[in-house]
Order: structure tokens, then C-alpha cells, then sequence
């Protein structure tokens, strides 16, 4: 049977993944979630997980309503986890978009949040997802057009913890060529979506004119870019680290007599740092230059520093820097 074949190479990865990655492999009697849109690549790894965890195995579907085909996607979706005698969870969302906002930030929200509700409702220790290589690479080129720092360039995580949940990439380094050619050779039916297609979507011209020209170009790019964001996501975690220290010394609140004696550099790090942790926003650079340029002039009782950073403002109060919101 398909599911048990072990020509399916999102088997291979998913076992590389847990074997050789380091990763803490899902403990026995732990149930398992995996995200199930239909399309080939979370269809090679629900395949893949059921054949490694028999009968610890259950799907999740997002149907987002966004389109006429999500009704035919679902029921793609029950036939197969049927024939697989899998549990198949089905949760409907609101994915629209504020005028303004990207639709596909607003979809991405809506899948990460239901899908944590999804595995908190029914005791699932781990979400796997399907994003693959070329996720990986879109991700990282999306970040180098809007001049990402190191978060950012670090692109997808192979575990990330959200609402609650525990979820894995095990196919990230695994292009989607073959995941494709196996479920077409094992006759085993995905959907195509035509959403894909849309090139209205910074993402989708990215796949469909760039990594074309990137593969005749460079073709072992999907390795060296994974690489150039594995080396990104080691040095964010230095500066993690770093900042934590330094936010145990200056205090949090920051205190701005403590923040004048370290640098510039470390300064913008642990003030990202401390708005990130305490108050889950982030400056822009223009917003931390001049916030930098605030704390340096800050020198008298009476300076004040009053910049608007995401939602809220940074203020002085007192020797400390503060966060204020509406």
C-alpha cells in the first residue's frame, strides 16, 4: 500500500528528521497531528507519519473558505484519511484580510491559530507541517526583499512552539519534485491548488519566474540557501543570548543611564530584545535609529523621549524606558 511505501521520500526525510536532526522524536503512546491541506506535500507526510506511527496518527484540516474549490479539498481530504483509517479534524475559519493587510499574513495567522486549537481540543503532543525546500527558499527571499534582519533571513524554524503547540518541518530540506513523482507513480490523488496559480501573489511569482531561473543558474541552490539560514538562525541565537544578559543588567525596564554604557550594536539588541519579550512588537529600523539617537541625547532630568514603535510608544519614566499602549 502507499502509505507503508518506502519509496515515499517525505518517509525518508521524516525519518532523517528525528534520527539525525537532534530533534526529540514524538514519545510512544503521544499522538500526532499533521496538516492536512490536501496538496501533495502534506499528503506524502501524513502517509509518512501514518506509516511510522500506526494508529497515533490523526489530520487536521483549515478549510478557510476562501475559495469555491475548499468544499472539494475537504472531501478529497476525508476520502483519503478514510481508506487510511485516520481521524480527520476539521476546523472552518475566518482567513479574510483588513483592508490594507497581506492576505496571505492573515491566512498564515488563521492556520497557526487553528491549528493550535485544534491540537489542544484533542491532546496532540506535535503538529508536523508540509512546507518544503522551496518554501524555505520563497521564505528567505520574501525576507531579503524587505531588508530582513537576522530573524527574518533565518526564515522557517524546524520547531517552533505557537499556542501552545509543539510543531515540526521535517520536509524542509527536501525538494517538492519528488514528493509529486511518488504520489503520481503510487496513484495516490492530491489536489492542485489553483490558488497557486494566482501570480497576484508575491509568493507565487516568486516560485513560478524566479526559482526557475535560480535552478538553471545555481542548481544546488535549495542546499546553500538552507545553509545561509541555518547560519542566520545560529547567529540570531548568539544575539539572543547576548541580549538576554544584557537585559539582566540594564534592568526591565531598561534603565537609560545602564543602556548608555554598551554600544550602539548592543544597545538596538537588547532594545529589540525587551519590546519583543515584554511587548511582542518590533521597531522598524528608522524607528530604532531614532529611538537610539533619543536614549544617546538623554543625558538631563528633564529630556524626553516620547517614538512610536507598532501599536504603542516608548517613553521615559523616570530613569527607565517604558512601553505604553492606547
Amino acid at each position: 500500500m502507499a502509505q507503508a511505501d518506502a519509496a515515499n521520500p517525505a518517509l525518508a526525510a521524516l525519518t532523517r528528521f528525528f534520527t539525525r536532526s537532534g530533534h526529540a522524536a514524538p514519545a510512544m503512546g503521544e499522538l500526532i497531528g499533521v496538516a492536512y491541506s490536501g496538496g501533495a506535500d502534506s499528503t506524502a507526510l501524513l502517509l509518512a507519519a501514518v506509516a511510522l506511527w500506526p494508529g497515533r496518527v490523526c489530520a487536521l484540516h483549515i478549510h478557510h473558505g476562501l475559495q469555491e474549490a475548499a468544499d472539494e479539498f475537504q472531501r478529497v481530504c476525508s476520502g483519503l484519511c478514510r481508506s487510511l483509517d485516520v481521524t480527520l479534524y476539521v476546523l472552518r475559519v475566518d482567513a479574510r484580510h483588513e483592508p490594507g493587510a497581506s492576505p496571505e499574513d492573515a491566512a498564515r495567522r488563521a492556520r497557526y491559530r487553528a491549528l493550535g486549537q485544534l491540537a489542544q481540543q484533542h491532546g496532540l503532543q506535535a503538529v508536523l507541517l508540509g512546507q518544503h525546500a522551496n518554501d524555505q527558499v520563497e521564505t528567505l527571499l520574501l525576507a531579503l526583499s524587505r531588508g530582513a534582519g537576522l530573524p527574518g533571513l533565518a526564515a522557517m524554524p524546524e520547531v517552533l512552539e505557537r499556542s501552545g503547540t509543539r510543531f515540526y518541518r521535517p520536509l524542509l530540506q527536501t525538494a517538492p519534485e519528488p514528493l509529486h513523482d511518488w504520489l503520481q507513480r503510487s496513484k495516490t490523488r492530491f489536489i492542485d491548488d489553483p490558488s497557486n496559480l494566482d501570480l497576484r501573489y508575491t509568493r507565487n511569482r516568486i516560485r513560478a519566474e524566479l526559482l526557475p531561473v535560480l535552478a538553471a543558474a545555481f542548481p544546488h541552490f535549495r542546499e546553500t540557501f538552507a545553509r545561509s539560514a541555518q547560519h542566520a538562525a545560529q547567529g540570531q541565537r548568539l544575539l539572543a543570548e547576548l541580549a538576554a544578559e544584557d537585559l539582566l543588567v540594564v534592568g526591565n525596564p531598561p534603565v537609560i543611564r545602564l543602556l548608555h554604557k554598551l554600544s550602539d550594536a548592543r544597545q538596538t539588541n537588547v532594545l529589540r530584545h525587551w519590546l519583543r519579550l515584554a511587548h511582542q512588537t518590533a521597531p522598524s529600523a528608522a524607528q530604532m535609529a531614532q529611538l537610539l539617537s533619543q536614549v544617546a541625547a538623554c543625558t538631563t532630568r528633564g529630556h524626553q523621549i516620547d517614538i512610536k514603535v507598532g501599536a504603542g510608544q516608548v517613553r521615559r519614566q523616570g530613569e527607565r524606558l517604558t512601553y505604553n499602549t492606547p
